[in-house]
């Protein structure tokens, strides 16, 4: 069963994550934050995992720690689904187009977290988001998620069209990389026999 629910409770956040690697990309993702929904759904429908994603936070403060959080929950659940990656294809890439932006993602879910972030969000929001955060949610996926995870921006000057173009980016490549590959599907793809 490659689907999980993993819950999250802090001083600051409660979250609950839902999701089915083998889904269709059906969201139903409520956090509070509306570009981040927004972002989440992308998520979602283009890595065709399934996603349910409640959170609530101290917005009163600001949106950081949803965002962060719901990045370290998602993470903790995309680990615990992929078990033991058996028969999973193990790395993705895309490289995505959106308008102005174009993205490329590279990742390895090997369980060695490592982020690259080389993207340049030009302005400080996006509506009331602060662009800022998309990173801090990468980061918080990364660690969590024990993905090696680069993000490359090649072109883009529209800050929404950047940001949806990453996310649509690494969607393509997780629904890539934990997809099992039919060839292996019985096999640990490492010659150390573990990821």
């Amino acid at each position: 069963m490659r689907q999980t629910t993993i819950s999250r409770s802090t001083a600051e956040t409660e979250i609950t994550v839902e999701i089915n690697l083998d889904g269709t990309g059906s969201y139903e993702n409520d956090t509070g934050v509306g570009f981040f929904d927004h972002m989440l759904d992308q998520l979602a429908r283009h890595s065709l995992i399934d996603m349910k994603i409640s959170a609530k936070g101290d917005l009163h403060i600001d949106d950081h720690h949803t965002v962060e959080d719901v990045g370290i929950t998602l993470g903790q659940a995309l680990t615990k689904a992929l078990g033991d990656k058996r028969g999973i294809r193990r790395y993705g890439s895309c490289l995505l187009p959106m308008d102005d932006a174009l993205v490329r993602t590279a990742l390895d879910l090997s369980a060695r977290p490592f982020l690259i972030w080389d993207v340049d969000l030009p302005t400080p929001k996006i509506g009331t988001f602060d662009t800022e955060l998309v990173r801090e949610f990468f980061q918080a996926l990364s660690t969590h998620g024990g993905i090696t995870l680069h993000v490359d921006m090649l072109h883009g000057f529209n800050s929404h069209h950047i940001a949806e173009a990453a996310f649509k980016s690494v969607a393509r490549a997780l629904r890539e990389a934990v997809e099992v590959d039919p060839r292996k599907s019985g096999d640990i793809p490492s010659t150390k026999g573990a990821l």
